[in-house]
């Protein structure tokens, strides 16, 4: 997706921001890498803690909802099979969901727009330094993964996605995220298949994207295509567990 320029990321340290230009960091030390990897868990338990692992992010009215919501990232998928997906209305789509759970299953939109909904108006707070308010329904991600049953040991749910952003033969510049349990039974994180009164559009994510409203944009993945449930992000590609974290950025984006 998906969400943010690979010239620019941000860290953020307890109650401050700390701005970093390059998402390589060339020449970086491992010293270097292992001091800020430190920082963002030391972030992530400071937010938890201060926060509660239930707090809500901030909803507004329908009168705060942006009249224009920018497209972050990818605007449209460079894939056959996607663009095949979208000339059919999404009709043939299914949610793969699998992993590390009892019952796997694959869900039509159809089949998630009958399940318990969830409608929102949230700020999307994008890395690149722009904000925009939006209405969210969907599905809560929740609902989903109890109805397959997580097996012992699963600790992470990864989402991947339609849009590939390099061309790989491992399938490594294919656009994926992922969250721990605590982001995914959080009532506010929703498989999201409308925005603003409407079906999802193309370049806002449809048929399916995450809503994780206590994390930056670039977490909110699109074009959602399969959920799996793992216990480690071992065998994911670069071992970051996201496209981006891969590529530099810090896994947990909290706000």
């Amino acid at each position: 997706m998906n969400d943010v320029h690979p010239g620019r990321r941000r860290f953020l340290l307890g109650a401050g921001v700390l701005a970093l230009a390059g998402c390589d960091l060339p020449g970086q030390s491992a010293d270097v890498g292992t001091a800020l990897r430190g920082t963002e868990r030391l972030t992530l338990q400071a937010q938890r803690l201060l926060l509660g692992r239930g707090a809500l992010a901030r909803e507004f009215g329908e009168a705060d909802i942006s009249p224009h919501f920018r497209v972050n990232g990818t605007s449209m998928p460079d894939s056959e099979e996607y663009a095949a997906l979208l000339a059919n209305g999404f009709a043939d789509w299914k949610l793969q969901v699998g992993g590390m759970v009892a019952r796997p299953r694959a869900f039509s939109l159809r089949e998630l727009k009958l399940m318990p909904s969830r409608t929102q108006i949230t700020r999307h707070d994008c890395v690149e330094g722009w904000s925009a308010i939006g209405k969210w329904t969907g599905v809560p991600l929740a609902f989903l993964l109890r109805s397959v049953s997580l097996l012992p040991g699963a600790r992470y749910v990864v989402f991947h996605c339609a849009d590939e952003l390099e061309q790989t033969l491992d399938g490594s510049g294919r656009y994926y995220e992922s969250i721990d349990l605590v982001d995914a039974f959080h009532p506010q994180t929703l498989l999201a298949y409308g925005m603003n009164g409407a079906d999802l559009g193309v370049g806002h994510g449809a048929p399916l994207r995450l809503r994780v409203e206590r994390q930056l944009g670039y977490k909110q993945a699109k074009y959602l295509m399969r959920i799996e449930v793992v216990g480690s992000f071992d065998a994911l590609w670069g071992g970051k567990g996201g496209y981006w974290e891969d590529r530099g950025y810090e896994w947990y984006a909290g706000i």
